[in-house]
């Protein structure tokens, strides 16, 4: 699969190598990069997200051509409030309903939102598969996704419509502040762990 990654920092990198390693064809791009943001939304069958939520309008306007793609949203909309990180909408909207909005043409799929760069760029060695949750309004779009989230080694699970991105988007400020307020460190992630009915 052609996948065109925005975004170049740790989580873009990431992700590159994930997708690279399990056999995609990955291209990245960013405002300042060689490669156009439109030539890489005409190639790629899927665009991921990998930037700061304040940056969506830019790169929303730069991938206008992305009708009909599939679009997977990383970002989170947080800013800093007088306690902290604190999520900069979500009670009626969402950052991804946001970002459908500037795209309405195109699959907006929420998902890799949850978890730090270290967990995607690794997901060996844990208990279980790492759980990644993701949202969208379009049934094939979101089985396109949880495939490459289960070529990362995620445990992909469908939280619903893209409406769904309002409660994705707050568990993530869960995993900030495990990571960082109270010092569990970056190298962990959420698994789902069923029952054993038959003990």
């Amino acid at each position: 699969m052609r996948i065109g990654i925005i975004g170049t920092g740790r989580v873009g990198t990431a992700l590159q190598s994930g997708w690279t390693d399990a056999g995609h064809d990955v291209r990245t791009g960013s405002r300042s990069s060689s490669l156009p943001l439109s030539e890489l939304a005409l190639w790629a069958d899927v665009l991921v997200l990998a930037v700061p939520f304040a940056a969506l309008e830019t790169v929303a306007s730069g991938i206008a051509p992305a009708k009909g793609k599939i679009i997977v949203d990383c970002t989170n909309p947080i800013r800093m409030g007088p306690d902290g990180m604190a999520l900069a909408i979500g009670h009626t909207a969402s950052g991804a309903e946001y970002l459908q909005g500037l795209l309405p043409g195109a699959h907006v799929i929420k998902s890799l939102n949850q978890v730090g760069a270290e967990v995607m760029a690794d997901t060996i060695g844990f208990a279980l598969p790492p759980v990644q949750f993701m949202a969208g309004d379009k049934a094939e779009a979101k089985e396109t996704v949880a495939a490459l989230l289960t070529d990362l080694g995620f445990e992909p699970l469908d939280a619903g419509a893209l409406s769904k991105a309002r409660l994705l988007e707050p568990f993530a400020l869960v995993w900030i502040n495990q990571a960082i307020a109270q010092a569990k460190g970056r190298n962990w992630a959420f698994g789902a762990m069923p029952r054993d009915t038959q003990a």
